[in-house]
């Protein structure tokens, strides 16, 4: 059901005094090393959605997509403000929000220093937002389920184990009776988060087999390649032995068959909210609000699990944009956390979701 404006700020204003409360309780805490610490929240104390105006573009990771596509919608039930995200992937966002065509840009990787986001030395901000499994997906007739050790996956996406039939993968597959057709690895080709995460994931748990460098591009031995998570999808669909890093909503939307991959403990784990969340227990998070739950302990961790980020200026020329972008992104972090599972997205920790609110009454003119 959709929530009349009114109703909106009257649940904004009564999560947000909450917030404050605890804030209050917790005193002068400035623990910042695990999710579940609540931190103090500024966070704009009352918003009126309704009197923001104009446009805020945003670009980006294409990980996060429909998520932001839900928020928007139903943002439009409350606010005139127009907010718009085509997607393009990690690395076009980061680009548009250097070159001032987006007032915001999604991530799911982090900026490097050789990333010119630093504008003429302005800072920037992540605001965490969702979380969600990277699924394994692969089309081979015949094989509902199976298991990918990390040494495995690695050695697939290498281009090293080349058939579905191959030692290793029986090896993590007893008793299952697999073919012997020829994989096909599937990877993106534009600078992509998804794909950051996926690599940063191999190079952590195979290193010895893993031996190329991880981030938003990577040098594939041999694949082919889509653009946006919805295009691997797409291909992976269409080709048989094809395998391929997918994130969760796209790979369910298509109805993608996901693999089972070994986690920390030697657990085989398939993607789910439910591996999501336990791999996002206890996460540690950085002072600039960044965490990562790659290869996270716990039998119950999927762990392929990748954060996802909202990237602003600290500083923007004018008030209305400032109004603007602060209005949103407390919007996404308080009504869109409600909308996450209904997309396929892990909610935020209450800890987490608290700092980032209390970050957003950083953003000013200047």
């Amino acid at each position: 059901m959709r929530t009349t404006p009114r109703r909106h700020l009257v649940w904004l204003v009564a999560l947000l005094a909450s917030v404050g409360l605890v804030a209050a309780a917790c005193g002068s805490d400035d623990e910042s090393s695990s999710s579940d610490t609540t931190a103090a929240t500024g966070g704009s104390s009352e918003i009126d959605f309704g009197a923001l105006s104009g446009d805020l573009p945003g670009t980006g990771a294409t990980f996060p997509k429909a998520f932001y596509e839900e928020v928007i919608a139903e943002f439009e039930n409350v606010s005139p403000l127009v907010v718009t995200y085509p997607g393009g992937g990690s690395g076009q966002g980061k680009k548009d929000l250097a070159a001032g065509i987006s007032i915001w840009a999604g991530s799911d990787s982090l900026v490097k220093d050789d990333e010119d986001l630093a504008l003429n030395g302005k800072p920037w901000l992540y605001f965490p937002t969702v979380a969600a499994p990277i699924t394994v997906s692969y089309n081979l007739s015949g094989v509902e389920e199976i298991n990918l050790s990390q040494s495995t996956l690695a050695g697939i996406f290498m281009g090293q184990i080349t058939s579905w039939d191959a030692p290793e993968i029986a090896a993590d597959n007893e008793g299952v009776t697999l073919p012997s057709t020829a994989i096909t690895v599937v990877v993106r080709s534009d600078g992509s988060g998804t794909t950051s995460n996926f690599s940063k994931f191999l190079a952590t748990a195979a290193p010895d087999v893993f031996t190329i460098a991880s981030g938003d591009t990577v040098a594939w031995p041999s694949a082919q390649a889509a653009n946006g998570n919805a295009g691997v999808a797409q291909l992976v669909k269409d080709t048989a032995g094809a395998i391929g890093y997918v994130d969760y909503s796209d790979a369910n939307a298509l109805g993608l068959t996901f693999a089972a991959i070994e986690n920390a403990e030697g657990e085989f784990v398939p993607a789910s909210l439910e591996g999501a969340t336990a791999a996002l227990d206890g996460v540690t998070v950085e002072e600039n609000l960044t965490y990562n739950p790659l290869n996270a302990p716990g039998a119950e961790s999927y762990p392929i699990t990748a954060p996802t980020y909202i990237l602003t200026f600290v500083t923007y020329s004018d008030e209305t944009t400032v109004e603007n972008l602060k209005g949103w992104l407390t919007f996404v972090l308080t009504e869109g956390e409600q909308l996450a599972n209904s997309v396929d997205f892990a909610n935020l920790p209450e800890g987490l979701q608290s700092k980032a609110l209390a970050q957003i009454d950083q953003i000013t003119v200047g």
